[in-house]
C-alpha cells in the first residue's frame, strides 16, 4: 500500500510564504557563513592525505514548493573551498536543503563540477539541533549517479552527513564518502569536517520580500 495519497494534484491551501519561518532544523543554517580550519582526509597513491581548508557557504532562502500536495521549505546554497593563503578552487558545490514539515523529513542535494550528483535523505524533528543524512548508490530515490570515470576509478557508494547547530551560533558539519578505488580491496572513507561562522543574514525569499 503506497503512503502517498490517490490525489497527487492538489495543492496546500494556506501556505505560509515565508520561507525562513519554516524551514524546521534548517532555520539555523541560513545565511553566509565562513570556516577557516576544515579538514579533509582525501585518497592518494601512498594512501590517506590530511589537507586543510577554507570555506565560503551561502545558503539563501527559496520560495514554498509544491508537488500537488507535497510541500517544501528550503534553502539553494553554494559552497565554495580553497587551500589556506590560495586562490586557486579547491572544491566547488551547489545543491539545496529541504525540509518537508508533513513528514520531518530533510533532504540534502549535491552536485560537484566533476561529474558526480546526490541526493540524501534523514529524518528530524523540528526544533532538532542535530540531524544525520545518508545516499546509497544502489537506492533507486535517495541515490548517487557519477559519469564513467568516476566510477571506473573511485565509485561512491555511499555518503552520509552530520549537521550539528552549536549553541555559539555557529553550524558544523561531518561527511563521510565511501569510495571503492580501483585497484584497492578496502573501501576508502573520504572525509570533511568544518565549523562555520555566520558573516551575513540570509536575504528573505522573494514571495516574502513582495
Amino acid at each position: 500500500m503506497s503512503e502517498f495519497s490517490e490525489d497527487i494534484y492538489t495543492e496546500p491551501g494556506d501556505v505560509d510564504v515565508d520561507t525562513l519561518r519554516n524551514l524546521g532544523p534548517l532555520r539555523s543554517m541560513a545565511g553566509v557563513w565562513q570556516g577557516q580550519r576544515g579538514l579533509d582526509v582525501k585518497p592518494k597513491v601512498d594512501g590517506p592525505r590530511k589537507q586543510a581548508f577554507v570555506e565560503r557557504m551561502e545558503l539563501q532562502p527559496i520560495d514554498p514548493q509544491t508537488n500537488g500536495p507535497q510541500l517544501l521549505y528550503g534553502l539553494r546554497y553554494h559552497t565554495h573551498i580553497t587551500k589556506p593563503e590560495q586562490v586557486k578552487t579547491y572544491h566547488e558545490q551547489v545543491g539545496y536543503w529541504l525540509w518537508e514539515p508533513a513528514t520531518g523529513t530533510v533532504i540534502h542535494t549535491l552536485t560537484i563540477p566533476r561529474g558526480m550528483v546526490l541526493m540524501a535523505s534523514g529524518r528530524a524533528k523540528a526544533e532538532d539541533t542535530s540531524f544525520e543524512l545518508t545516499a546509497n548508490h544502489a537506492d533507486p530515490s535517495f541515490g548517487i549517479r557519477s559519469a564513467p570515470f568516476l566510477d571506473y576509478a573511485f565509485k561512491t557508494t555511499e555518503f552520509r552527513i552530520k549537521v550539528s547547530i552549536n549553541n555559539d551560533g555557529t553550524w558544523t558539519y561531518e561527511e563521510d564518502t565511501v569510495l571503492l578505488i580501483r585497484g584497492k580491496e578496502e573501501p576508502f572513507h573520504h572525509t570533511d569536517r568544518n565549523t562555520l561562522i555566520k558573516i551575513a543574514d540570509a536575504t528573505p525569499n522573494p514571495l516574502a520580500r513582495s
